[in-house]
């Protein structure tokens, strides 16, 4: 039975991905390590991406609560606003929503800088002057995403809870030490620990995947256009997986 075009399409780009991922860590444990360059993707994928991320979490926070509250105003049970507002948000909103707008973000830059770097020759020429161009652009990269989102979720998460407690304040006066005490109450070490663990998956995905997409880039300035757009996609399904893949192992773990 032949194998339909598409499947060996997807069979193919599956392959060269996972060779992509192996060689990824065949190269991060090995000298010589570009510390600077890391330092610097930290600075241009974190602290520049934070305005954004804090924005939307904001806002989230706010339209969160305040979808909430009519609904549980006629259940009688308001006062869990607070509690059900840091569960939503902490252990799945928050993640997610900040990991898909780092990869519409970070995903799509890095693909276009690379691919941009591919066509005009640049890492062609890298090699020729003897520097390892995976090294310092490929895995430098990655490990910035990997590091960062982490960082961005919490405060993403922290932004979020203070726009749920401006949202709670809309239509009743609740004090912010009262509305604190009880979404700490409400969360415990089982819905932070693997919220926060998954939150490295999605950014060495979302690094990956826009690394990998640019690097391989062809065709000149559209295949630029085409590694942009495929590394948001292919990224933003990524982190879809690994959160599906992360719920279930909790679940079968038994942390809820």
């Amino acid at each position: 039975m032949e194998i339909p075009k598409a499947g060996k399409v997807f069979l193919t780009e599956a392959g060269a991905l996972s060779r992509f991922t192996g060689w990824f860590f065949h190269e991060a444990f090995r000298p010589r390590y570009e510390w600077r360059e890391f330092i610097r993707q930290c600075f241009m994928i974190g602290f520049k991406s934070l305005p954004l991320v804090a924005l939307t979490g904001f806002i989230m926070g706010l339209v969160l609560t305040m979808q909430l509250r009519p609904t549980l105003v006629d259940y009688g049970v308001e006062a869990r606003i607070p509690a059900m507002v840091a569960l939503s948000i902490v252990r799945e909103i928050g993640p997610v929503i900040t990991a898909l707008i780092f990869a519409g973000k970070i995903g799509s830059g890095i693909g276009a800088e690379l691919g941009s770097m591919r066509v005009t020759e640049q890492i062609d020429a890298m090699e020729v002057s003897g520097t390892n161009p995976y090294k310092y652009l490929v895995v430098t990269r990655v490990a910035a995403a990997t590091v960062m989102l982490p960082l961005l979720v919490i405060m993403s998460d922290a932004i979020s809870l203070y726009g749920g407690y401006l949202g709670v304040n809309i239509s009743a006066i609740t004090s912010f030490d009262l509305y604190i005490t009880q979404v700490f109450d409400t969360l415990h070490f089982s819905d932070l620990l693997p919220a926060f663990i998954k939150t490295f998956f999605f950014g060495f995905a979302v690094g990956l995947v826009g690394c990998y997409k640019g690097y391989n880039s062809s065709k000149g300035t559209e295949g630029v256009g085409r590694s942009a757009n495929s590394a948001v996609v292919l990224s933003s399904l990524a982190v879809f997986i690994i959160d599906l893949l992360a719920v279930q192992i909790t679940d079968i773990l038994g942390i809820n």
